[in-house]
């Protein structure tokens, strides 16, 4: 596998004034094309301000990050809108689905500002929405669906523009623990071929192990980074095999 994120000595800091609050110490990781990678730590540890840099929402104070081989911090505005949209989906844990939309058109929604016809938005939209168990759900809004389906349809919206690499965070913290499963077997399915990396943000243990090797963030440093040897695996029936 290839490199998708080199990361050295990554540091944030943001400042107010004369006041400077420090989040990221220097981290330094590598994530492979194809990988399933957890980052794991307890509140105000920084994972999710590690998220927001490695998914070009904030910048990071210092070090270096590179993106398929690309030093993020020379792309202008511009360039990262566009690594945003074509090279990025995101998942999170409150869903961000719109009330008044149709479940169908939540997940269109990605592709309104891209050049394909309204006739392919509708059929790469339907069909994602298959392919995570909703194409019978294609009219209903987000108010009448449950907690796990409005995930799936996150999970269906994150993957219509085709990403690289998908960041779900505490994609299952809203959900009960069988639609937590749900939610995890798709993303497992979704990685198993190395066609989407998965970077997965929580602050448990059991759900980060559901990923093939975990960062755990304490303080802003890194704390450990290992594999996972007794991998959690969600069968067909959201029960669980180790």
């Amino acid at each position: 596998m290839s490199k998708l994120i080199e990361v050295k000595d990554l540091k944030k800091q943001y400042e107010n004034g004369e006041v400077v609050t420090k989040i990221l110490h220097g981290l330094t990781f590598d994530i492979e094309k194809g990988e399933f990678v957890s980052i794991m730590g307890p509140s105000g540890s920084g994972k999710s301000t590690l998220m927001h840099i490695l998914g070009f929402l904030d910048t990071l104070s210092e070090g270096t990050f590179f993106f398929e081989g690309r030093d993020v911090s020379k792309l202008s505005d511009d360039e990262l809108a566009d690594m945003r949209s074509n090279k990025i989906g995101f998942v999170f844990q409150a869903f961000n689905l719109l009330n008044r939309s149709t479940t169908l058109e939540n997940v269109m929604l990605p592709l309104l500002y891209t050049k394909i016809s309204k006739k392919d938005r509708i059929k790469k939209a339907t069909d994602l929405l298959n392919q995570v168990g909703l194409g019978h759900r294609l009219d209903y809004s987000p108010s009448k669906l449950s907690g796990g389906e409005k995930q799936r349809v996150a999970i269906a919206r994150a993957l219509v523009n085709d990403p690289e690499v998908i960041f779900a965070d505490e994609p299952t913290g809203n959900l009960d623990s069988k639609s937590g499963l749900q939610v995890m077997k798709l993303l497992q399915d979704l990685n198993r071929e190395k066609v989407h990396s998965i970077i997965l943000v929580t602050h448990e243990k059991y759900t980060a192990e559901h990923a093939e090797r975990i960062i755990t963030l304490k303080d802003g440093l890194i704390e450990s980074d290992r594999a996972v040897t007794k991998r959690q695996i969600a069968d067909e029936n959201n029960t669980l095999i180790k």
